[in-house]
């Protein structure tokens, strides 16, 4: 498959390269913060929160379910009172147990590895709260086990539903008082989310479209997606799967300072530059440097030292700011940006961004 930047710029192409609307799913993620919102206010969480605050707070979630205790934990901080955990397996840590809440993502209802732990979950006592798809196997554990249940209604795939899967989090740790987030605060949100759609619309075209210019600097290389805080890392390990899933597209991601122990190496080796009179085409390193407010000062002098690191040795740098005075509006600008970039990538290969069919023939052969 063959990179051609010019199909950015063509309505039909796109329109024909994207049968499933993935383009369309996530120009509507304004409309499921508000959507994720309301819903979850609408449910009655008293069975979760008149217990007061729990000692820890347990996501289990797989894929795009799972990212969002990700972005709980980031929207939380590194100031919260007790931690969030995300468990990406079929077992809760030995240590979960009654004074815990556990909290069980799965856009489905179906996930087997959320399942296993959310019934683990009623059997050691912990108070639970599911978020998943309405009359599914996961909303019948909630009710068997008297827990409330907030539905996701989008359709889809999960990845383009991940703030339907996130939002209720953190309305729960709001309840917690494990951060501030009251109504304006996810309606600026959707308003961050509305702008990005609005920049990054297909018919804008690809030198005024930062979704589009992303994915022309990421098309032919071998992308290095690097945080500069626990929420900027957050941002970068979603752009990376989104990459997986989306573009079919190899992406490695990490979090300053720990990158510049490890994978700062591949600065000095054969991915570092590209050879120009090279016969055939070959993929060589580019940096995309996410960037928060909330950097540790010492980062910051790691972040800017990397960036020439890397320039001094011929690595092209992008740098992406996070904008907005809530986590989680910085977690929105930066993941907004990365959906709509990953999607253009695919398009521009004349991939169909949306099916999954390696992931799919995966879980047909592991099922009994």
């Amino acid at each position: 498959m063959n990179w051609e930047p010019d199909r950015l710029d063509d309505p039909e192409q796109l329109a024909d390269g994207d049968p499933s609307g993935m383009l369309r799913a996530v120009a509507a993620s304004a409309a499921q913060v508000r959507t994720a919102h309301r819903v979850t206010r609408e449910t009655d969480l008293s069975a979760l929160v008149e217990e007061g605050r729990p000692r820890a707070l347990v996501v289990a979630g797989m894929g795009g379910s799972g990212i969002a205790g990700d972005i709980l934990n980031a929207v939380c901080g590194h100031g919260a009172p007790l931690p969030v955990v995300t468990v990406r397996s079929y077992r809760l840590p030995g240590w979960v147990g009654a004074t815990d809440v556990v909290i069980a993502v799965s856009f489905s209802g179906r996930t087997e590895e959320t399942l296993a732990v959310a019934m683990e979950a009623v059997r050691r006592g912990c108070r639970l709260l599911a978020v998943g798809a309405p009359d599914s196997p996961l909303q019948a554990i909630a009710r068997q086990a008297g827990a409330p249940f907030v539905p996701v209604t989008a359709g889809g795939q999960p990845r383009a539903a991940v703030w339907e899967l996130s939002v209720p989090l953190v309305v729960i740790a709001a309840e917690f008082g494990l951060t501030q987030a009251d109504d304006e605060v996810f309606e600026n949100v959707a308003g961050r989310l509305e702008e990005i759609a609005h920049r990054c619309r297909p018919a804008s075209e690809s030198f005024i479209n930062p979704g589009k210019s992303l994915a022309m600097e990421m098309a032919e290389t071998v992308p290095m997606i690097w945080g500069s805080s626990p929420l900027a890392a957050v941002a970068a390990y979603r752009w990376a799967c989104q990459l997986n899933e989306n573009g079919k597209y190899p992406a490695i991601w990490g979090e300053i300072p720990e990158v510049d122990h490890n994978q700062v190496m591949a600065f000095e080796g054969p991915l570092a530059t590209r050879d120009i009179f090279a016969e055939e085409s070959s993929r060589s390193l580019r940096l995309f440097m996410l960037r928060d407010v909330e950097e540790h000062p010492q980062v910051t002098r790691w972040r800017e030292v990397s960036v020439r690191l890397a320039e001094d040795r011929g690595v092209p740098v992008t740098q992406v700011a996070a904008e907005g005075p809530h986590p989680l509006e910085r977690l929105a600008t930066l993941i907004g940006l990365g959906d709509y970039a990953s999607t253009y990538l695919a398009l521009g290969y004349g991939i169909d961004p949306t099916p999954v069919p390696a992931i799919t023939e995966l879980k047909a052969r592991v099922s009994p």
